[in-house]
């Protein structure tokens, strides 16, 4: 098992996709010379016809990405920045989420829409959201948000075969992280939750980038002589909601952390269903670590403040744990 940074393992992932599937198709802003590194070197393998610059207009590409798929197509469709799907968002809303239903299965959409999201690389209000509650709430997409170089491997390729369309969120800021991937082909199922920490105390639930600095304060807390259970869901939507439950049912505590800001957030969806199923093995309030509800700043200091980060979650730790 080799260690490979986040970027080569979507890269490669790709182009194992490209090689099995003669029906997938990549297209979108840059996609040809890649900015970001993930789809490099595969307009040269694989030409124009199946790789291809788009025109800056995200309501051209996510509706060629319905009309593609509709017509018998695998594809990706690559939108660069998760804030650039507001602009898509007709036809991620209003068709690729809902003509499955409305043809009553005749009309199968094998689509992805990747993008990175969230900040902590100062690239301003309009490149730094985290989105991901606003594809939760359609119905009808998938929604994945891997935090590892091997998880974002898997997860795509999971991604890609799925004959639903899914949303597919690579943490800002992580494509040069390095992580162990295996060298065979695998895939990681949707819907599957990973523990990548073993605990009694608090039950610690992390969403895409925010894993890392839950991470630190797990490791940071073992010191401190608390053990902290982290969660990873890795899909959203599915959510694998009978981990969660069982862990909390456990530990007795939650905290969520989560990137997207706090009204309506995935923190704000998990507390809600841990307090539905979880209530009588609560020993203390769910606490939730998110955004605050305005804009993500320019300024490296202001974004440092406004997102979660591992003081956060560790004054989070020592609030709940007060509670008997």
């Amino acid at each position: 098992m080799a260690k490979k940074r986040m970027i080569q393992a979507i890269n490669e992932a790709l182009d194992g996709e490209m090689q099995r599937d003669k029906k997938l198709i990549l297209f979108g802003e840059d996609v040809e010379i890649s900015l970001f590194g993930d789809t490099k070197g595969l307009v040269d393998k694989y030409g124009t016809d199946r790789i291809r610059n788009t025109p800056i207009s995200e309501t051209v590409m996510s509706g060629m990405a319905v009309g593609a798929a509709a017509a018998g197509f695998n594809v990706v469709c690559h939108m660069m920045f998760g804030n650039f799907m507001y602009t898509g968002f007709d036809s991620i809303a209003n068709q690729a989420s809902k003509l499955r239903y409305m043809t009553a299965g005749q009309i199968s959409l094998p689509i992805v829409y990747m993008s990175v999201f969230g900040g902590g690389r100062s690239a301003a209000a309009q490149h730094s959201d985290a989105m991901h509650p606003l594809f939760m709430n359609l119905g009808g997409l998938k929604v994945v948000t891997p935090s590892s170089p091997m998880d974002a491997a898997g997860l795509l390729r999971a991604s890609i075969r799925d004959p639903n369309p899914v949303i597919y969120l690579q943490a800002a800021g992580r494509g040069g992280e390095l992580g162990e991937v295996p060298d065979e082909e695998f895939i990681v199922e949707l819907g599957k939750a990973a523990v990548l920490r073993n605990g009694e105390d608090l039950t610690i639930v992390a969403i895409g980038a925010m894993v890392r600095p839950a991470l630190r304060s797990v490791d940071f807390q073992k010191t401190e002589g608390v053990s902290i259970e982290l969660i990873d869901p890795r899909t959203l939507v599915p959510l694998d909601k009978e981990m969660i439950f069982k862990s909390v049912r456990k530990t007795g505590r939650l905290i969520i952390v989560d990137e997207a800001r706090d009204t309506c957030s995935a923190a704000s969806h998990i507390a809600a269903l841990c307090a539905e199923e979880c209530f009588s093995a609560l020993k203390a309030p769910i606490k939730r670590v998110t955004v605050n509800d305005i804009a993500i700043p320019y300024s490296p200091p202001l974004e440092k403040n406004v997102l979660p980060n591992e003081e956060r979650i560790n004054n989070t730790v020592s609030e709940i744990l007060k509670f008997a």
